[in-house]
C-alpha cells in the first residue's frame, strides 16, 4: 500500500493568525498527497530477493564460462587454419551446406581466395569440409553466447533484478559482446583481401585484429566472472594486522594485470606463427638474445610484425609471470588473509607453473595442436584463479591500532 505525505501543512497556521481569507483559500483546506511508490526490491522479504541475485549470479557464470569455451574453439580454429573456410558473414548465421551441391558451391567461394590460391591448391572436397565445420562451430557458438546473454538479460531486466550499476555492467556486456562478433568478422576479412603479394606471403588474417579479437573475449570474460562472484559469494570485510597484506594485495592485482598482457602478447604469436622460429629453450637457438630481434625498420614495428621479436617478449613476459605469481605465493604464508583467498592463490601458483610447462613443452614440439590449444586455454583459466583472488581481497584493509 502507499504511503503518502501531506504537502500545505502550513495553510491551517496561517487561517489562524488571519493572513489568508478562509473563503478565498478555502481549497488550499484540502490536503493534497504525494505518493510514493515503495522500492523495488521490497525489504519485506529478503530471501526472495537474495534468490533472485543468485540467479543473476549463476547467469553471469553461465555466460563466462560459454566465453571460455569460445576462446578455447577460437584456438582450435586458429591452430588447424579453419578461420578462412568461410568468406562469407551473416548477422542471424550462415546456413550449413547439406546437399554435394551447396557443399561444392562453397568450396568454389573457397578457391576464389587468397589462402586456397596460395596454399591449399591441392585441398580436397572432403579436408575443406573439416576446416569448414570448425569455423562453423565456431561461429554458431559465438551465437548462442548472443542468445544466452539478451534473453535472460530482457527478463531480469523487467523484473526489477538489476540495480542502477548492474544495469550499467549489462549494457557494457551487451555491446562488447556486439563489438567481439564485428571484430571475428573484421579479422577473417583480413585473411581474405588481396594483400598477399609476395611469392613466401602467407595467406592468414591481421595479428593486430586477432589480438583485438582475443583481448575484447578476455575482458568480457573476467566481466562476467567478476560479477557472478561478487553475486555469489561476495568478498568479507576483513581488516589486516600489518601493511604486509596490503602490499601483498597490491602484488596480487598487478599479476592479474600481468597475466592479461602476457595473453594479450600470445595473439600476436598465434598471428604470425611465432612459435615455429625458435623451437628451444632456454636459449633462442645458440643466443639468449637473437640476432634478428631488431630486424625491421622503424623498429617500433617488431613488436607486433617480427616473429623473432614477438616470441622473446611473449617469453620474457611468461617468465616474469609466473615469477611474481610465485613470490606472491611465497607471501601469502607469511601473513593473515581471507580464509578463501588462500585456495585461490594455491590455484593460481599451481596453474602458472602448469601453464609454463605447457608453453615450454609446445615450443621445443613445433607447436603441436593439442599443446597449443592447452596453452591458450590454460591462460584463461590462470586468469581466472587471478580474478578470484582479486575478488577475494577487495575488501582488505589496514587499521593502524
Amino acid at each position: 500500500m502507499n504511503r503518502f505525505v501531506r504537502i500545505v501543512p502550513f495553510v491551517p497556521t496561517l487561517l489562524r493568525r488571519g493572513l489568508i481569507n478562509q473563503s478565498t483559500y478555502k481549497p488550499l483546506l484540502k490536503p493534497n498527497y504525494w505518493p510514493i511508490k515503495p522500492p523495488r526490491f521490497c525489504t519485506r522479504f529478503p530471501q526472495e530477493n537474495l534468490r533472485s541475485q543468485r540467479n543473476v549470479g549463476k547467469w553471469f557464470l553461465g555466460c563466462g564460462g560459454m566465453v571460455y569455451l569460445a576462446v578455447a574453439l577460437g584456438g582450435v580454429t586458429r591452430l588447424t587454419e579453419s578461420g578462412l573456410s568461410m568468406v562469407t558473414w551473416k548477422l542471424t548465421g550462415e546456413k550449413m551446406p547439406r546437399t554435394a551441391k551447396e557443399w561444392e558451391e562453397e568450396f568454389r567461394l573457397y578457391q576464389q581466395y587468397p589462402e586456397f590460391k596460395m596454399k591449399n591448391q591441392n585441398m580436397t572436397l572432403e579436408e575443406f569440409k573439416m576446416i569448414f565445420w570448425m569455423e562453423y562451430i565456431h561461429r554458431m557458438w559465438g551465437r548462442a553466447i548472443g542468445a544466452f546473454f539478451l534473453i535472460p538479460a530482457t527478463y531480469f531486466w523487467r523484473k526489477g533484478y538489476f540495480n542502477k550499476t548492474t544495469k550499467n555492467i549489462v549494457l557494457l556486456m551487451g555491446c562488447l559482446i556486439g563489438c567481439q562478433g564485428l571484430m571475428g568478422w573484421y579479422m577473417v576479412k583480413s585473411g581474405l583481401e588481396n594483400r598477399f603479394e609476395d611469392v613466401n606471403d602467407v595467406p592468414r588474417v591481421s595479428q593486430h585484429r586477432l589480438a583485438a579479437h582475443l583481448g575484447f573475449a578476455f575482458v568480457l570474460y573476467t566481466l562476467f566472472l567478476s560479477q557472478g562472484l561478487k553475486k555469489l559469494v561476495p568478498p568479507q570485510e576483513f581488516q589486516a594486522n600489518c601493511m604486509k597484506a596490503v602490499r601483498f594485495k597490491r602484488l596480487a592485482f598487478a599479476a592479474k594485470g600481468l597475466i592479461f598482457l602476457t595473453a594479450f602478447s600470445g595473439a600476436f604469436v598465434a598471428g604470425l606463427d611465432a612459435g615455429l622460429v625458435y623451437n628451444s629453450f632456454p636459449k633462442m637457438g645458440d643466443n639468449w638474445i637473437p640476432n634478428d630481434i631488431l630486424a625491421f625498420k622503424p623498429i617500433s614495428k617488431n613488436f607486433t610484425e617480427n616473429p623473432t621479436t614477438v616470441q622473446f617478449n611473449h617469453r620474457i613476459l611468461g617468465i616474469s609471470t609466473v615469477t611474481l605469481i610465485t613470490v606472491v605465493w611465497m607471501f601469502s604464508k607469511r601473513i593473515k588473509l581471507p580464509p578463501r583467498s588462500y585456495w585461490a592463490i594455491n590455484a593460481a601458483a599451481l596453474v602458472a607453473w602448469l601453464q609454463v610447462t605447457l608453453g615450454i613443452s609446445t615450443l621445443i614440439h613445433h607447436v603441436p595442436v593439442s599443446l597449443a590449444a592447452a596453452h591458450q586455454s590454460g591462460s584463461l583459466l590462470l586468469l581466472t584463479f587471478a580474478v578470484w583472488l582479486s575478488h577475494e581481497l577487495k575488501f582488505l584493509k589496514y587499521i593502524p591500532k
